[in-house]
């Protein structure tokens, strides 16, 4: 592997983190507050978190098509380990999308639902993402 492509997966690596830092940390701090003007921007936080796993994980594979003219070849437990942080970030950016649209008429109990699914989906994302790197 080359030096070109070391860096290049290591840049990846620093923006995923940070896509996930923001979806789990943005999370955490929304469930502790009841401030709807501060959740609002936590949503875009973390909307945005989702936004970023999204793309830079795709750029994973973009990356390696480009050095190998291939995806990279991942099966078994990688694979769905790939599919569930997938499903995850799809249903994270709609929850965030509705709540940014739509929490501004629901009741307190539908916001902490919110986010409290928000983290399940955060958790499981990132602990999916343990099975993907070590799998694959």
């Amino acid at each position: 592997m080359s030096a070109a492509q070391n860096l290049s997966y290591s840049v990846i690596q620093v923006v995923h983190n940070f896509g996930a830092v923001a979806t789990v940390g943005g999370t955490i701090i929304a469930t502790r507050l009841r401030d709807d003007a501060i959740r609002r921007r936590l949503a875009y936080l973390v909307l945005t978190g989702w936004v970023t796993q999204v793309v830079s994980g795709a750029t994973f594979g973009m990356v390696t098509y480009y050095y190998y003219h291939r995806l990279p070849d991942i099966s078994g437990i990688a694979a769905y380990a790939l599919g569930i942080k997938m499903v995850c970030a799809t249903l994270g950016i709609l929850l965030l999308a509705l709540y940014l649209w739509q929490s501004a008429h629901w009741r307190e109990a539908g916001k902490d639902t919110a986010w409290v699914s928000s983290l399940v989906l955060a958790g499981t994302a990132i602990s999916a993402a343990a099975f993907l790197r070590w799998f694959a």
